[in-house]
């Protein structure tokens, strides 16, 4: 349905504006023209189907109503929307046109303190008998999270459970939406009190001991560097594996020792005249060998050798 239809339908005097997304309608009337206008879209445009009504905490400028009709098999949809100042937030009931109207309003005035003029009854719906404020207006302070600590925290020191290491005091903590500083709200806001005192009093502490330390650094007292990183090849394996599957790393060459200094050198004892030897008569010259023969070699036939002769017969052999 188009914007000129909508407006056609619902007539120009009582539309303020008209906008979609994803496909629907938002048609925006003023709070005197609220019920006129949720007749016409019942009348003129055939939206005889109440879906839903609820409201939107849009803090300073107050809150607004939604009502979401549409028509039935394939019709139309809807979103009707007006705005209620914040203070004494009254719209008329929707009851008269829509009947499936009174629970939603019930429930709208419960969670967001909005009142329905003639509202058949506005009795307390989801909340317990006694409950003081509403609990979908964004400035209620949802109580349970300071009175009990929230088991679902992310940071360390957020949360009692599991055993945590506690926060650091100079650590500045986040708090959700709807939560109050424990230090001003809650049974605990004394013991938060001392906590952020304490915390207080911690950052100048650690200020000067950082202002200390760049001082020693800045006076020569840095810190010894650190050692070069240890490399390793692909052949040689990654740090990570055990000794004994890695192969050996090469070993670095030792440096050549220094030789040691000689000792100086003593002074020769003079020696002891030894006793004359007796003369010893020459040996007689030894005769020289024959050469020997050259060895034959077995691979090659002898030479200027006549055959064999055959061996005459002796007596008794039988030829």
């Amino acid at each position: 349905m188009t914007p000129e239809e909508i407006r056609a339908g619902l007539g120009e005097e009582l539309v303020l504006a008209v906008s979609d997304a994803y496909g629907l309608a938002t048609v925006d009337v003023a709070p005197e023209h609220w019920v006129a206008a949720l007749t016409a879209a019942r009348d003129g445009l055939g939206c005889t189907f109440f879906d839903w009504l609820t409201g939107v905490d849009e803090l300073a400028d107050g809150f607004d109503v939604v009502a979401h009709v549409c028509a039935l098999p394939r019709g139309p949809r809807l979103l009707l929307r007006t705005r209620v100042p914040r203070e004494g937030a009254t719209l008329a009931t929707a009851t008269g046109v829509y009947a499936g109207a009174r629970w939603h309003e019930r429930e709208t005035h419960e969670m967001f303190g909005i009142d329905f003029a003639g509202h058949p009854g506005l009795d307390p719906l989801l909340l317990p008998e006694g409950f003081e404020g509403h609990p979908l207006r964004k400035e209620f302070i949802l109580a349970s999270r300071v009175a009990k600590a929230w088991p679902g925290a992310k940071d360390p020191g957020e949360s009692d459970h599991g055993g945590g290491p506690a926060r650091s005091p100079g650590r500045r903590r986040t708090l959700p939406p709807g939560v109050p500083d424990p230090a001003t709200w809650g049974p605990h806001k004394e013991e938060a009190a001392a906590e952020a005192a304490a915390a207080a009093e911690e950052r100048p502490r650690r200020a000067r001991g950082a202002a200390a330390g760049s001082a020693s650094q800045a006076g020569g007292d840095a810190p010894a560097a650190r050692p070069a990183r240890r490399t390793r090849s692909v052949s040689a394996g990654s740090a990570s594996q055990s000794g004994e599957g890695a192969p050996a790393a090469p070993a670095t060459p030792a440096a050549p020792a220094a030789p040691a200094p000689a000792e100086p050198a003593k002074p020769a004892e003079s020696p002891t005249p030894a006793a004359p030897a007796e003369p010893v008569e020459p040996a007689a010259p030894a005769e020289p060998a024959a050469p020997e023969a050259p060895a034959e070699s077995a691979e090659e036939p002898r030479k200027n050798v006549a055959p064999d002769a055959p061996t005459p017969p002796t007596e008794g052999d039988t030829p």
